[in-house]
């Protein structure tokens, strides 16, 4: 996260119910700090909720008990939405081509329609894969809301919050 101006990282439990909660963090965020017309800011909740979705999916599949990992980065011209698991991984370039929307044969495809979404509203998408999980960032690119530009950040301040979601913190 070097040369972020801002960094907030949220672990969410791996269960469907906790989609909504990183959606609002995310919204929140880019709502207030970013200068993000309101249609741009719904593609990136959209996103935001396939991301998740996955990665609540991978939790699952692997029997994984740890949170996914939400972080939202700023930077001075784009805002950075990271989405980690520590699922079994997969292979991006291996996911299969859908056809057009026009084509009635994208009717068959009743899965995996995420990731292509995903790609198409946002500005630029990296998925990093492996057998110990998989990281998503989602970038917008935007620059700080008009409402910071005189405001300073202090880059020595040192925030750490836990929030425990599930109560199983020990």
């Amino acid at each position: 996260m070097e040369g972020a101006d801002l960094a907030i990282e949220l672990g969410i439990p791996a269960r469907a119910e906790y989609v909504a909660l990183a959606r609002l963090v995310v919204s929140s965020m880019a709502s207030s700090r970013r200068d993000l017309a309101d249609d741009r800011i719904d593609d990136l909740k959209v996103a935001v909720s396939e991301a998740c979705t996955n990665a609540i999916e991978a939790h699952r599949n692997s029997g994984s008990g740890d949170n996914v990992t939400l972080a939202c980065i700023e930077y001075d011209d784009r805002l950075v939405i990271s989405i980690s698991d520590q699922g079994k991984g997969f292979d991006p370039e291996s996911l299969p081509e859908h056809p057009p929307v026009t084509d009635p044969e994208r009717l068959n495809f009743e899965r995996g329609l995420g990731i292509p979404l995903i790609r198409t509203l946002v500005d630029d998408v990296e998925i990093r894969s492996g057998p110990d999980g998989t990281e998503i960032r989602l970038v917008m690119n935007c620059g700080r809301a008009d409402f910071f530009d005189d405001i300073e950040i202090d880059d020595d301040i040192d925030f750490d919050a836990s929030i425990d979601l599930d109560g199983t913190a020990e």
